[in-house]
């Protein structure tokens, strides 16, 4: 019985606990994350102290920004909201979601919640309705059974003009307490409005609650604002990333898991602070920020351009504009003071970009592709490596290439360099990327000793080297790559992916010879075929594609016998990838008898499966469009062709039959004709000469005697005067 009674005192404690809180825009970067954060918190967790186990469940809590999905716990916050999109697929962490609704069915929503959210970062038009809800639900706070809390979250830029707290020493950040003399950007007068109605309205209301977040800059996983950063970096289409104007003024930001936390720290504590900043700890500028982008994913330089010029990007609209180019300096005092946060980024952007990094890959599916395809000579590695490329957007990286890019990289290191005239300052960074020039030439003359020495060859050192570098450049580790027809042998392949530094690692992994797990492909494909097969194969290239190259026909057997002694030996290039449990799947492309190994492809595609990057610009996505358009209408026109093509020589051969046939009914007519005339020149000649006379007197007989049967008369008179029967 008292366990029982036990089990329903918890069961009423887990109701009364659960609090539904709405949010709008759930399908929007920053609502959805911390929907999905909120979904996932116990409602009073925050009023525990942090244990430590529980502090070691940060990169836990930053998943929750990467696609994954997480069943919301039990005693969590329910989410509900609204979407920006009726299209957009509902979150899975949203016990419902409501499109298109009116003010009236929306207000009732609202009464049922115990927490309201009002996001106003993102969409300006969402402003006006914050305001109507609030105002609405303070005129319904006599039905309340009990308090509700409204939050509206806003943004730093209702502070953009704010003046310095001290002229004389402008880095006194601005905390909680200084709200009063907030002085917003020009573009945001509207947010400062709904602040201050927000404020006005839970002011003295014990059942009506309001608070007012002013947050930084929203990062972390996808990204928001600063994601074009992060993919023109990813990309790597792009010498430099750009930053506007000097680059020094200190942007305010937030981890948009951070700030999941304080909503969820106001709902639990219900502070009588209401008015609340959330920042990091960090005071980084606009260049700190742009620089460590291109630092960790991309070209690693950044370029200063007029602030003008930041209005000229189609990319970034005004409102993100404002919030890259806002200069102040500000202290979430009282949230670090009173609340319990689980920090993911606390010491601020620069500091946590691993995390940070790892949650945009994991949110936007950017996973490094890396594949190695191997096999005897002309079994047709290169193109099918560039074809996979071109599926992939990966990096073909080919050992006659790659050599000759270090060589030249070499060469431009120690030329004197001039001063280069750009259109903005560019920041090289030329203390932290400054080599040494004397061991650059040195490498560089041993190089080219080498070469010389081994008939344009070089040794596997120089190689492994630069190959090396190669794997482990930005862009090969953002997309990945397709290693082409290297490493050979199974001493290349040791040297190539071998585990610098050695930290205990082969205890852990058992018999696992160590590897770099930054550059070891993920994927191993051997093409084969017989020696029959490519030496046809060689035979039928055109002349053109075979000077100068190893197809000619004794350096082709000298690398195809070179190739199936390597592989006959004990420990071959793919007795390595074995060792390392990465089984090189063995492709026979004799069996496709394709000129242009196109199965070979597609069953490499198969293996690999979907592309782990960007998909297509709105730009290519356009061009796209046009051309199945344009394809499309070619095919049909072809088709309508073909068609009215068929139907005229159709209708040209009916004709054509059917002049023939009339020709041919014509001429025999006419030999009818011709043959009845033969046939009848008797018969005339004889009624001529025996019947005409006879007749022609029977008739005149007939006209003078009129009788009543002229035929019976006639036919009598002819039986009468027959000339044969006289």
């Amino acid at each position: 019985m008292a366990e029982e009674e036990e089990d329903l005192l918890a069961s009423t404690e887990k109701v009364v606990r659960t609090q539904l809180i709405f949010l709008n825009l759930l399908d929007t970067y920053s609502s959805k994350n911390i929907g999905k954060y909120l979904s996932n918190c116990i409602v009073g967790a925050s009023l525990e102290e942090i244990a430590e186990e529980e502090e070691e469940d940060v990169e836990s809590k930053s998943a929750g920004a990467d696609g994954s999905t997480t069943r919301p716990k039990e005693g969590a916050f329910q989410i509900v909201g609204t979407l920006s999109d009726p299209e957009s697929k509902p979150p899975e962490f949203a016990l419902e979601t409501y499109v298109n609704l009116s003010r009236e069915e929306l207000l009732l929503h609202l009464l049922e919640c115990d927490v309201i959210i009002y996001n106003i970062t993102e969409d300006i038009p969402q402003v006006d309705e914050a305001m109507w809800a609030v105002s609405a639900l303070s005129e319904e706070t006599s039905h309340f059974e009990k308090r509700k809390i409204f939050i509206l979250l806003s943004t730093m830029l209702t502070w953009a003009r704010s003046k310095p707290l001290d002229p004389d020493d402008p880095e006194i950040p601005f905390t909680e307490e200084d709200y009063r003399r907030r002085k917003p950007h020009p573009n945001f007068l509207d947010h400062i409005n709904a602040e201050k109605l927000v404020l006005k309205t839970g002011k003295n209301n014990k059942k009506f609650s309001t608070y007012v977040v002013a947050s930084g800059l929203i990062y972390g996983g996808e990204e928001g604002i600063l994601h074009l950063f992060f993919k023109m970096a990813w990309l790597g289409e792009v010498p430099t990333l750009p930053v506007f104007g000097n680059g020094a003024n200190i942007v305010p930001a937030i981890h948009v898991l951070d700030l999941a936390g304080v909503l969820q720290n106001i709902a639990d504590h219900v502070p009588k602070v209401h008015y609340l900043l959330a920042v990091d700890e960090a005071s980084h500028t606009q260049e700190d920020i742009l620089k460590c982008i291109s630092r960790n994913v991309g070209p690693g330089k950044v370029q200063k351009f007029a602030k003008e010029n930041a209005f000229l990007s189609k990319e970034l609209s005004q409102g993100q504009l404002d919030h890259l180019l806002v200069n102040l300096r500000m202290e979430a005092l009282f949230v670090k003071e009173n609340f319990n946060i689980r920090w993911v980024a606390q010491a601020g952007f620069v500091e946590s970009i691993a995390i940070i990094l790892k949650e945009y890959k994991q949110s936007r599916g950017l996973l490094p592709i890396k594949i190695c395809i191997l096999g005897p000579p002309a079994v047709g590695k290169s193109s099918v490596a560039e074809e996979v490329c071109k599926h992939y957007k990966l990096h073909h990286i080919k050992i006659k290439d790659v050599i000759t890019d270090a060589i030249a990289r070499l060469e431009l290191l120690v030329t004197p360099k001039e001063e280069p005239e750009a259109e903005g300052e560019e920041d090289n960074d030329d203390d932290e990327e400054e080599e040494n020039l004397e061991d650059i030439q040195e490498l560089l003359d041993a190089v080219k000793e080498s070469m010389e020495q081994n008939g344009g060859r070089l040794d596997d050192q120089y190689v492994i080297r630069f190959m090396k570098e190669k794997l482990k450049s930005m862009p090969c580790k953002n997309q990945g790559y397709i290693l082409d027809g290297f490493p050979k042998t199974y001493d290349q392949a040791k040297d190539l992916f071998n585990q610098e530094e050695e930290e205990e690692e082969e205890e852990s992994r058992g018999k696992i010879p160590p590897f770099d797990k930054l550059t070891i492909p993920e994927f191993v494909f051997a093409l084969d075929a017989p020696d029959d097969f490519l030496k046809d194969r060689v035979m039928n290239l055109p002349e053109a594609t075979v000077v100068g190259t190893h197809y000619v026909q004794d350096r082709f057997l000298r690398s195809l016998s070179n190739y199936r002694d390597i592989n006959t030996e004990d420990e071959t290039v793919y007795n390595y990838f074995d060792e390392l449990e990465i089984h090189p799947h063995h492709i026979d492309v004799g069996k496709f008898e394709h000129p242009e190994n196109k199965l070979a492809i597609g069953q490499i595609i198969k293996n690999v499966g979907k592309p782990r990057n960007y998909g297509l610009t709105d730009e290519e996505k356009a061009e796209e469009e046009r051309k199945a358009a344009e394809e499309r209408l070619a095919k049909e026109a072809a088709e309508e062709a073909e068609r009215e093509h068929r139907e005229a020589v159709e209708t040209a051969e009916k004709i054509a039959r059917w002049e023939e046939w009339n020709k041919r009914l014509e001429e025999v007519k006419r030999e009818e004709r011709e043959l009845l005339e033969a046939q009848s020149v008797p018969l005339r000649n004889y009624l001529m000469t025996n019947v005409m006379p006879t007749l022609m007197r029977g008739l005149n007989e007939c006209c003078k005697v009129r009788p009543d049967d002229p035929v019976d008369f006639l036919a009598e008179y002819l039986f009468r005067n027959n000339p044969e029967m006289e």
